[in-house]
Formats: C-alpha cells, sequence, structure tokens
C-alpha cells in the first residue's frame, strides 16, 4: 500500500508511520517542523520528508490512503487537494481501527493513568513472549516503537484517548476502536478547551462504554464514583469487571505488594499506580495470561517513561521527574513520593503547562493538589498564557486556587533556576511534574545536585 502522512512528526503520527514501514509499506510524508526525536528516527528509516512544508504534489492518484494528524489545519494545502481528488483520508484512530477491525480490540481508557497501565500490559505480554499489535503513548524498554502492526496477531492492544481524533473530525479517538476488552481507569475533567463543562466530558466516557462490542467487557476501576455511574447506567450488554487497589505496604523505600503467594517487592509506587497495577491484572487475565504468571512479570516493571521516572539518587537525596499535569494525577504523584520517602522532606515543582491548566477558570481545580510537599512551587509562563490566547493568569489567583499560604510562584526560567540550584536537598526528595521544560531547565546539571 502507497500510504502519505500529513504532519508526519507528530509523536503518534511518525511511530504509525515507522510501523507501516516496517510492515511493508511504502511511506510519504509532510511536515511544516519536525522536532527530535522524530526526526532522527524518520531520517533513520529514509521517511523523512526532503524539505519542510506543504506540497500539494505529494497527493497523487496512486496513493491508497491519507493520514491526517491533529498539527496540520482544516485549510492544509495537501489535504484540501486529497478532498478533492476524493482520496480516502483517515484520522490517526480511524486509521488503527482499520488495521485492527479483524482482530480482538483491547484499549485502555480513562483521564489518568492509560499509558501506564497499557505499558504494564505490554511488559507483561512480553516478558512471556506473547506477541500483539499495539500502541501506547509513551516510549517502553525493550520496544523499538510505540506502534506496532501485523496481519497475524489475534490481539492489539490500544492506548484510548479522549482527545479529538483529528482538524476535521471532532470525536475523540477512544470512540473509534469499537473494543472487545475495555478499562477505564477513572474520569478527572481534563481537555476544556474540547469539553468545556464535567458534564460534557463525562458524556464521551458513557459513549465510549457504549460502543463496547456486544458480549465485550469493561474493567473499571470501582473506588472512582463518577466511572461507577457511568458504567452501573449503561444498557450495553457487556461484562463488567471492577478493580481495586490491592493491599501494599512501603517498607525502607521498598513497596512490597500482598498477592496470593506472600509479599512481592516490585519496583513502581505510589497507590496510583498500584491500583493501576489492579486493572492490569485484570485485562492480561482476560488475555489468557494466569495470575501467578502477572506478578511474575510485573515484579520487573520499572515504569512508563516520564511517568515517576527517577532521573538521579544517591544515599539520602533522590529526584523524579512525572509527565503529570491535571489536578488528579498531580495529587496522586505527589502522594506517592511521600508516602514513599516519609523521611524526607518533599520539594514538589509543577509547571503550569497546558491549555485547561492555564486557564482561569480551572485553577481551583488544583486545590490541595500540592498538599503531601513540605514545599511547594508552581512555575509557569506568562509568554506561555498569551500564546494560547487565553485571559491572563496572576500569581495572588494562583496562591488562592492552591489555597497553599507558602507556595512559592515562579514566572521567570531563570529565577526558578536560582531557586533551585541553591537548595540543600540533603535528605530530601525532589518531584519535578510538567509536561514541558520548565522555560529551558537544564535536566543534567540538576542531576548533579544528587551525585
Amino acid at each position: 500500500m502507497n500510504i502519505h502522512f500529513i504532519a508526519i512528526g507528530g509523536s503518534a503520527m511518525h511511530n504509525l508511520a515507522l510501523a507501516l514501514e516496517h510492515k511493508g509499506y511504502h511511506i510519504t510524508g509532510s511536515d511544516d517542523v519536525i522536532f527530535e526525536p522524530s526526526k532522527s528516527r524518520l531520517e533513520a528509516k529514509g521517511l523523512l520528508p526532503e524539505h519542510f512544508g506543504w506540497f500539494p504534489e505529494k497527493i497523487h492518484d496512486r496513493l491508497d490512503a491519507v493520514i491526517l494528524g491533529m498539527h496540520a489545519k482544516p485549510d492544509n494545502p495537501e489535504l484540501l487537494k486529497a478532498q478533492e481528488m476524493g482520496l480516502k483520508t483517515y484520522s490517526y484512530p480511524e486509521f488503527l481501527y482499520e488495521q485492527s477491525k479483524y482482530k480482538t480490540r483491547v484499549v485502555i481508557g480513562g483521564s489518568h493513568g492509560k499509558t501506564t497501565i497499557t505499558s504494564m500490559i505490554l511488559h507483561v505480554l512480553d516478558y512471556h513472549d506473547i506477541e500483539v499489535d499495539y500502541m501506547v503513548g509513551a516510549q517502553l524498554e525493550g520496544f523499538d516503537r510505540m506502534v506496532h502492526l501485523t496481519e497475524e496477531n489475534d490481539f492489539i492492544v490500544l492506548e484510548g484517548d479522549e482527545y479529538l481524533s483529528s482538524p476535521i473530525d471532532r470525536r475523540p479517538k477512544f470512540h473509534l476502536y469499537q473494543p472487545n476488552i475495555a478499562l477505564l481507569s477513572g474520569i478527572a475533567w481534563d481537555h476544556i478547551n474540547v469539553f468545556p463543562t464535567f458534564e460534557n466530558y463525562v458524556k464521551q466516557f458513557q459513549i465510549f462504554v457504549d460502543g463496547i462490542v456486544s458480549g465485550g467487557s469493561i474493567t473499571y476501576n470501582a473506588e472512582d464514583a463518577e466511572l461507577v455511574k457511568v458504567v452501573e447506567s449503561t444498557e450495553n450488554t457487556i461484562r463488567k469487571f471492577p478493580y481495586h487497589t490491592p493491599e501494599y505496604r512501603v517498607e525502607n523505600g521498598t513497596t512490597l505488594l500482598h498477592t496470593p503467594e506472600g509479599e512481592m517487592p516490585i519496583e513502581i509506587f505510589g497507590r496510583h499506580n498500584l491500583n493501576n497495577l489492579a486493572g492490569a491484572k485484570w485485562i492480561c487475565q482476560q488475555m489468557g495470561v494466569d495470575e501467578v504468571d502477572f506478578y511474575e512479570a510485573i515484579a520487573t516493571f520499572k515504569g512508563a517513561s516520564k511517568r515517576l521516572e527517577k532521573i538521579a539518587e544517591s544515599q539520602n537525596k533522590v529526584i523524579y521527574k512525572d509527565f503529570a499535569h491535571s489536578p488528579s494525577k498531580v495529587m496522586a504523584t505527589t502522594q506517592a513520593v511521600k508516602e514513599q520517602y516519609p523521611e524526607r522532606k518533599l520539594l514538589a515543582c509543577l509547571e503550569l503547562h497546558t491549555y485547561s491548566s492555564l486557564n482561569a477558570g480551572f485553577l481551583e481545580e488544583y486545590q490541595g493538589a500540592l498538599d503531601a510537599a513540605e514545599e511547594a512551587v508552581v512555575f509557569y509562563s506568562p509568554d506561555a498564557v498569551k500564546i494560547k490566547g487565553l485571559e491572563e493568569v496572576t500569581a495572588d489567583q494562583i496562591a488562592q486556587a492552591f489555597k497553599r499560604a507558602d507556595i512559592k510562584i515562579f514566572t521567570d526560567p531563570k529565577t526558578f533556576k536560582d531557586y533551585l540550584f541553591t537548595q540543600n536537598f540533603e535528605n530530601s526528595a525532589l518531584l519535578l511534574m510538567s509536561s514541558g521544560n520548565y522555560g529551558g531547565l537544564d535536566f543534567e546539571r540538576v542531576k548533579t545536585l544528587f551525585e
């Protein structure tokens, strides 16, 4: 097949392009800018566009399909040419469904934890040499790509994102997958630029549950009251499997998971990650993995990239980096680090970087999110607020939203960096939470503070 990618450089898009090239398809693509690591990975396979920009002449009648990325605009010249020619144009999730419509589709959704749960499942299956197709939102240790597609594998495991499918398809991605086996980890309002009310956001999860293939199953976090209501109210004829956080304890910085065979030390930690583990176990069992085999494999799981990632440690100090940005994720991550290191002072730093987190009307959702830390810091860039076209957010508004009198707020990258590098981290834990980089913070230099 001949496939052309419009906006090939995106994190998800370039991984799909690499997967299809590996499958034997002929791939071309365009983009106006491509950053690392996408650039080098595409270049290594000969898929990097020779010139950046949009070129309608790349669209021709020998193409079997065009795949449109979120980065493109509805008036993209290549898209307009494809539409004019009547070529089949897919969104990313549409094409994944097309590749998997004769497979058993396992879809992992939820406002938080879906990347970690998907990663856990793939780790367990890989540990036991069980071949499946997959799409996951983080680079995993031991996996070449985030997307893998074959003709022969029976299962495909898909991370089910609730964000929009493409610039011309406003449906959430996970509505398009039609799962046979589904999991939802929880519902916590996010993406307010698309879902302006909590009720509208919850409705997307109801649509997802109602769209599970008849006779399929929903595995769900029974500790999330809103999610329980969604699952219990569906009239879809599906099996329902609730899960709860398993028993565990922390001893000398090690989390011990209670199993039928006794206590087992594991690499990951935090109540939210143990809850994720319980959901992953249910899904693996539905895919044919025995409970004892699941535990054997999960003991070696070290976490998904950018999710509670330990980047440096010495005798009495440690630093973690995490992708957390939504209120529920920030709270869970901060509590997890404090629980793991109760005798150490915790300095939790959060960068408000996303559209939702920089929205003045959404800020109050962060109340209490950093309370587990002895010291709390928030960094945000007023320029980022302007770029996103939002109303100005003030330091006073942030302080009031977090309801924490001693919170430190920085808007200048240099001032934040100077603060960080003058701290004494003896007997401390540092947690850096962001989907950005604090205005250009050198993480390699930060590591030197913990040597």
